[in-house]
């Protein structure tokens, strides 16, 4: 395999913040939504593949204790930092997208590259911006706990298209379980003020008991 530091132009001697800030540079580079219609497309293409597996072999050489030392390396460390993501069952799954013009950002989403895959998105322009955009933004969202944010961009998804029965899943189990975590929030606040209801006429009892009044 060709040295994945060249590949980034970069030393073995750089630091994780460096690989990632090389790395996003040549993503926005060579990003294949950029060379649409472009005879250079198979190019870049080939590019943002080896791109990526050069940043994925420097990520797996880091955490095998390989190359330089990082205190996780970023794509563990963004896994760990999102993790709520997970628990999501992950709301960017192929879902029959396989001809999706997003499927490498869906798989950096997938395996908890959030920030390279938020940075990609916010890149593209407003006219390209279609239904599994705001699909994949909404799942950013919803692995960063933003959950009104992930609602909105969801819910724009199925309105652009409204057959899609991967976005539609994805957007009914959200408001499910926004609506359990309500229902549960209320329940407590209801039991929380019964009880103090319960404690202060209890007290009122004990003060008319000792003659003192309240």
């Amino acid at each position: 395999m060709t040295d994945p530091y060249k590949v980034l132009g970069i030393s073995p001697s750089a630091t994780d913040e460096q690989v990632k800030d090389a790395y996003r540079q040549l993503a926005r580079k060579y990003h294949p939504d950029n060379y649409v219609n472009n005879p250079l497309a198979d190019l870049a293409t080939e590019k943002m593949k080896e791109i990526n597996e050069a940043y994925d072999e420097i990520q797996r050489q880091r955490r095998s204790g390989r190359g330089q030392t990082a205190a996780g390396a970023s794509a563990g460390a963004y896994g760990s930092s999102y993790g709520s993501y997970n628990s999501y069952n992950g709301y960017a799954g192929q879902g029959g997208q396989s001809a999706s013009q997003f499927s490498d950002i869906r798989v950096m989403i997938n395996s908890g590259r959030l920030v390279e895959a938020e940075e990609l998105l916010d890149g593209v322009p407003e006219y390209r911006r279609d239904a599994e955009w705001f699909f994949l933004k909404g799942s950013v969202a919803a692995s960063k706990g933003w959950m009104d944010a992930a609602l909105q961009y969801f819910s724009t998804a199925c309105q652009k298209n409204p057959s899609n029965q991967e976005y539609r899943a994805v957007l009914n189990r959200l408001m499910y379980q926004r609506q359990t975590a309500y229902n549960q929030s209320v329940q407590m606040t209801s039991m929380s003020c019964c009880d103090l209801c319960a404690g202060m006429y209890c007290a009122s009892c004990c003060c008319d008991c000792l003659g003192h009044g309240c």
